[in-house]
Formats: C-alpha cells, structure tokens, sequence
C-alpha cells in the first residue's frame, strides 16, 4: 500500500501497523511523535493502530536541548 510519510510517497506491506512502521524506519526507541491523518497516536497504540492505503503520517523527533 501507498502511504505519505513526511510529503513523501512510500510504500510498506499491506497490514502494517504504526508499530511495524517506527520499526522498518529504525526509530524504535527514539523520542517520536506520529501523526496520522491529522490524529496523534499513543506511543501505547502503535502495536494496535493499523494503516491503511493513502493515509497521510508525519513523524517527528523529539530534540532536546538548553
């Protein structure tokens, strides 16, 4: 399926979750936040959220500094 990541089209596995795609992208571990059509998702519901064709996720990194 065809999703945008970022403004940018990108293909992953039909079924694939919020989960599978912080996985696929490395940034297991990392301070994210993703939005999916405009709804933050729970870092709690990544494993449950299920993707679908043509939605739009922006993901951004947690940057800390002083």
């Amino acid at each position: 399926m065809v999703i945008t990541l970022n403004g940018e089209e990108q293909n992953i596995a039909d079924g694939a979750t919020a989960a599978d795609l912080v996985n696929s992208l490395e940034l297991t571990g990392k301070r994210i936040a993703m939005e999916v059509n405009r709804t933050i998702i729970p870092r709690s519901r990544y494993e449950e959220h299920q993707l679908t064709d043509g939605d739009k996720i922006e993901i951004v990194h947690a940057i800390g500094g002083g």
